[in-house]
């Protein structure tokens, strides 16, 4: 892709969902809340409204604590909100089972924590091909996972190990793992924040290129960079 680049108490929205574009993911007034161990209660995130459509970005900006990775999670269907309501396409996960949940997000969502850590010991492509793996797909998606490091620029690096690559390099197979099922939603904790300004920019060159494939984008940040390139975002305090 390299070659082709492919308090909440004030929320900044610079372009909404429109009535062409469909909403694949919506988070409707969703509370996080944290006990803690002497039994007070912090909300972490009140009452937040989301509406993320095909083929835009949406960036969570703010400082660390201010509940960025929270939300992701909820949205990514990783964790239940305290309050409020989620939905995929339409879709509430609310009341369905975990087991259900995750079945649905296997082919709906892309997920990248931060770091985008890959298992030592695996090839790169071996890391690519882990979303295969339950269903048994491995070698059906195996030219799939190639394709996808190619269109990286990582392609040449398929048998190395992640001790063997640059940053910049594991960020990318990582990149090429959330996306192997080809999910419509991709949803990305601090992509930036390991790297130098150079693999930095690729990477918010990689993410709007994503976005012109018709793929939605959830992403944390603090590097001004990528908030600006951002479709919409939000500034949590």
């Amino acid at each position: 892709m390299e070659a082709e680049p492919m308090t909440l108490n004030e929320t900044s929205t610079e372009s909404a969902v429109t009535s062409q574009t469909s909403t694949v993911v919506q988070l409707e007034d969703v509370t996080i809340r944290y006990v803690g161990a002497n039994g007070h209660t912090l909300d972490i995130v009140s009452d937040y409204d989301l509406a993320l459509g095909a083929g835009q970005m949406h960036c969570l900006a703010g400082r660390s604590g201010s509940g960025k990775t929270s939300i992701l999670r909820v949205a990514a269907g990783l964790a239940a909100p305290t309050s409020g309501d989620v939905r995929w396409a339409g879709e509430s996960i609310a009341r369905l089972s975990d087991a259900r949940i995750t079945g649905l997000r296997r082919d709906f969502v892309g997920y990248l924590d931060q770091g985008g850590t890959l298992i030592a010991g695996l090839t790169a492509i071996e890391n690519v091909l882990l979303p295969a793996v339950p269903a048994r797909r491995t070698k059906q998606l195996a030219p799939v996972a190639q394709d996808l490091l190619d269109r990286l620029g990582v392609g040449g690096r398929a048998r190395h190990r992640p001790e063997q690559l640059s940053g910049g390099e594991r960020q990318r197979v990582a990149f090429a793992r959330s996306l192997l099922l080809s999910p419509r939603v991709l949803i990305v904790d601090e992509p930036t924040a390991s790297l130098d300004r150079r693999s930095a920019d690729s990477v918010i060159e990689l993410l709007r290129g994503l976005t012109k494939d018709g793929i939605a984008v959830l992403v944390s940040a603090h590097d001004q960079n990528l908030i600006e390139v951002a479709d919409s975002r939000t500034m949590l305090s």
